[in-house]
């Protein structure tokens, strides 16, 4: 397994300190992740003003749960990411309960400006991803992929798809196994 770059550990120790109320960590932590971050949130939700609502509730949350953050499970931009798009998917079930969601083209999605979510996808982390994602099965890739910028259930996906809801879930649970394989080699 790769060791941890210096970018990696020095947000680990941000987020372990703001973790122990040390307000300036916090402050720098938001500094450098909150590009990235809204960029996560703006993508899922596509509303400029609830992506920064959301925003908001992420580093809120952040401040009261940092001392949760355990570095043996998960890199300090993971354990954020996924809390932001925890945050957004909640946000869109909200705004459409009971609402089949969209189809998206994710390609369409990315920011092509060269702002800090580019640089961002330009990190050797996100290259190896993209990579990874490539190895999948063509729709293995597009439910995964949909699961997770959509917050979709297995039965929207399944519906979507038009596939049982079995063959959804087993080709959902394949897909993110044979990613993590592929990430952690």
């Amino acid at each position: 397994m790769n060791q941890p770059s210096d970018e990696t550990l020095a947000l680990e120790r941000l987020l372990t300190r703001t973790g122990r109320g040390d307000a300036r960590a916090f402050a720098e932590l938001y500094e450098r992740l909150s590009p990235r971050l809204f960029g996560v949130c703006l993508r899922m939700l596509r509303d400029r003003n609830e992506a920064e609502d959301v925003l908001q509730e992420v580093f809120v949350t952040v401040w009261r749960r940092a001392r949760d953050f355990d570095p043996a499970r998960a890199a300090a931009t993971t354990w954020l990411v996924t809390l932001a798009r925890n945050k957004a998917i909640d946000r869109l079930r909200q705004r459409r309960p009971g609402a089949p969601l969209e189809a998206v083209d994710f390609d369409r999605l990315a920011d092509e400006g060269r702002g800090p979510p580019a640089h961002a996808e330009a990190s050797q982390e996100y290259a190896r991803l993209r990579r990874c994602l490539e190895t999948l099965d063509p729709e293995d890739q597009g439910s995964l992929r949909e699961a997770f910028f959509t917050g979709a259930t297995y039965k929207e996906l399944a519906e979507r798809g038009q596939v049982p809801l079995g063959t959804m879930k087993s080709r959902i649970r394949r897909a993110l196994a044979q990613l993590r394989t592929c990430l952690e080699t």
